[in-house]
């Protein structure tokens, strides 16, 4: 027969109202439903699988049923070697981790306790019995009082729960330990001390540099510069000490009233004082700064610290000593034109090697130096070394000058002193020929004509010509120099 040939059967032709019911839709749907699934319609409806309609004939059933009894034999193995191990000890110890079969789907017996159950939980505190109001119960012998010592340990026990999360107090209640009231008053104060220090940490951190780090509120001023257009990009720090930490940051767009180097250097005084504590002598006597100083703000006295480099520079700026020339100074931020190029600070002029004429050179410069900052800026650096001073387009330049303070200061002369001794130790090592010495250098800067055979006689006319002008000072109220001296000082020249 040919494959393509008419259908034996023919098909019954029905109405359009026949095929639009739903019923008939339904009934189709049926038969096709159960010609594709006869055996699951079939287990639909009989009962579940029980030990007579289990067909075994599957292998993966039979694997499954056999490896569920031996996981629950395994179980019941592990809860007779734990129950021996623990015994009646109050602290037990649990295989719960090595175990095949969920607890809920076991079907151990029910006289067997689980582990889990925390109706006899050693760990977990008994109901406290409470005192009735007369102050004691029981009878005769057996009277016991609100004040018995077992019962007020066993309470002070209780109590180490209500202490802080980070104070571990172990298992007290597990082990039925009984503290005296002075030993929990003891825990309990060191609890709340320990509480207090942690908190105080935490909040010195947040509020502290560290130290190649700034605090969040430095960050949040160096952003905003930033953000501002002031400066383009900081790209890191060049140096670090005992005062502050010095960035590099490339500046940004000039505007009319500010001129903004194309280099920048960016002075974060550091906002702890431990490192320095005994600076407080260079500013708490200093007469600009005098009224505002006050040990009990730190914060305020490291802005008073920035603001007074800002001051001095300033004035050295105006007298035409080479220094970083003053960007702008936002709390204990300041931002100076850089000393350097591309990046790479000017070096000290400890770190740095000069031939003979290079060194009588610089040492002239800075006998000049000393001379302006004294005569025309009125300030004495206080702190001048071969540290604080750089060498940079064959000329040195002067940096760090936070201390600087003013010579009718109660130490000024004191400190011109110990200036004029590291500059010419400095130099005289350093093979001029030229370098006076300490004496004669501070006579040639301060135009004093002090005559002493020996240093200890020098020094103490010098304390007698400061304790003369705080003398002065107390009896007139102002800061006027009462030095005599024989006119100007001396210049030297190369």
């Amino acid at each position: 027969q040919c494959p393509w040939g008419a259908p034996s059967t023919t098909s019954i032709s029905c109405s359009l109202a026949d095929v639009m019911s739903e019923q008939l839709a339904k009934e189709l749907q049926l038969e096709e439903e159960n010609a594709a699934f006869p055996e699951v319609v079939a287990a639909a409806e009989g009962p579940f699988i029980t030990g007579e309609n289990i067909d075994t004939s599957s292998d993966l059933m039979l694997a499954q049923m056999l490896q569920m009894e031996f996981d629950r034999e395994y179980d019941a193995q592990l809860r007779r070697e734990e129950k021996k191990i623990n015994g009646d000890s109050k602290v037990s110890i649990s295989f719960e981790n090595y175990r095949k079969v969920h607890p809920y789907d076991s079907d151990s017996s029910e006289d067997e306790v689980d582990w889990q159950d925390t109706r006899h939980d050693p760990y977990r505190a008994d109901k406290p019995t409470t005192t009735p109001r007369r102050g004691f119960i029981g009878k005769g012998k057996d009277i016991t009082t609100k004040h018995d010592e077992v019962v007020c340990g066993r309470k002070n026990t209780a109590r180490m729960e209500n202490f802080a999360p980070e104070f571990q107090v172990g298992d007290g209640i597990g082990m039925d330990l009984k503290l005296s009231n002075q030993v929990f008053n003891a825990l309990k104060q060191h609890a709340y001390s320990e509480e207090r220090r942690s908190a105080r940490l935490h909040e010195k951190k947040e509020h502290s540099t560290a130290e190649k780090a700034v605090d969040p509120k430095t960050r949040l001023l160096l952003y905003k510069m930033v953000n501002s257009g002031m400066l383009e990009t900081i790209t890191g720090c060049i140096s670090t000490g005992k005062e502050s930490v010095v960035f590099h940051a490339y500046g940004g767009n000039t505007t009319e009233d500010k001129v903004i180097p194309p280099e920048c250097a960016i002075k974060v005084f550091k906002t702890t004082l431990n490192e320095f504590k005994n600076r407080d002598k260079y500013i708490k006597d200093d007469y600009r700064f005098k009224d505002r100083f006050s040990k009990l703000n730190p914060r305020k006295i490291i802005r008073m610290w920035a603001e007074k480099e800002m001051h001095n520079l300033t004035r050295m700026q105006n007298a035409g000593i080479p220094c970083p020339q003053v960007v702008i100074l936002k709390k204990h931020v300041l931002v100076m034109s850089f000393i350097g190029q591309d990046q790479v600070p000017a070096p000290k002029l400890k770190d740095v090697t000069l031939s003979s004429e290079d060194m009588k050179k610089a040492y002239y410069q800075i006998l000049n130096m000393m001379q302006q900052l004294y005569r025309e800026c009125n300030l004495v650096h206080a702190d001048l070394s071969e540290y604080n001073m750089l060498w940079h387009d064959g000329k040195v330049w002067l940096i760090d000058v936070s201390q600087s303070v003013e010579p009718t200061h109660p130490h000024g002369l004191e400190f011109l002193f110990r200036d004029c001794r590291n500059v010419s130790q400095f130099f005289q090592k350093g093979g001029v020929a030229e370098a006076l010495n300490e004496r004669e250098l501070f006579n040639a800067v301060s135009g004093l004509n002090i005559t002493a055979d020996n240093e200890v006689d020098f020094q103490a006319e010098i304390e007698a010509l400061e304790k003369m002008n705080e003398d002065h000072v107390q009896n007139h109220g102002k800061k006027l120099s009462t030095f005599s001296s024989d006119g100007d000082p001396p210049i030297y020249d190369e």
